[in-house]
């Protein structure tokens, strides 16, 4: 079994507020030149926060965060996504939270919890992408709509890598469904548009956050109904 990764500060940058109560963290993806990762950090209606992924901070950074509430949950959208959620939970005290079939996948990795024991509530909604193999967590937040890789949105790059990812098919001029992730992960492609369908008819969602790309503010239910048609 390979150690956890320990805390190692990659390429953060700033902390950036969205709303009253959502900050994001954008990274580079370690070891994977020209692919980009974010963190969100929710404040709950209590002033406990929630982690959307994990992204180690410099330490200014991180009494910015801590600043902002007190530190109490991680989630983990898949477990794709916890290279760092070992050192994170550590060093910020707080409860890691993963798919339930992901839980079995990472206990050598990090100590995390079945999602469907989550302390959810009116502030913070959790979906899961039973389409997928993973059951990927979706979390709604008030107003903001989080994926992992359900929906990412990153344009095509420069260079080589940028030429890879494009060929690939994981980036794009719009928000997408990428098509390495339909065939790493989609055991179900009409549970997958319905689960879309379903989050696009949600009232008042106006920002999608994904961990991949750019943040789309506007009708987000209109980009899900888009990616759904596509898939």
């Amino acid at each position: 079994m390979a150690a956890p990764r320990p805390w190692t500060v990659h390429h953060p940058r700033p902390l950036t507020q969205r709303s009253p109560s959502l900050w994001t963290v954008d990274d580079d993806v370690p070891g994977l030149p020209g692919a980009d990762r974010r963190m969100s950090v929710i404040r709950r209606s209590d002033g406990s926060l929630v982690f959307f992924n994990a992204i180690p901070l410099p330490e200014a950074a991180l009494e910015q965060v801590k600043a902002l509430g007190t530190p109490a949950h991680l989630l983990l959208p898949n477990h794709f996504h916890a290279l760092d959620a070992a050192a994170f939970a550590e060093r910020l005290g707080v409860t890691a939270w993963a798919p339930d079939v992901a839980v079995p996948v990472l206990r050598e990795r990090v100590a995390c919890q079945p999602i469907s024991a989550f302390p959810s509530g009116p502030d913070l909604r959790l979906f899961a992408v039973d389409g997928f193999a993973t059951k990927e967590l979706v979390l709604v937040a008030r107003e903001t709509l989080f994926t992992a890789d359900l929906v990412t949105n990153s344009p095509h790059g420069a260079g080589v890598m940028g030429l890879v990812m494009r060929l690939i098919g994981f980036t794009g001029p719009s928000p997408k469904l990428p098509k390495p992730v339909r065939r790493r992960v989609q055991r179900d492609r009409e549970a997958v548009k319905a689960l879309l369908l379903e989050l696009a008819a949600l009232p008042g969602l106006t920002r999608l956050v994904p961990s991949h790309g750019t943040i789309v503010e506007g009708d987000v239910g209109a980009v899900l109904r888009q990616v759904a048609a596509e898939i």
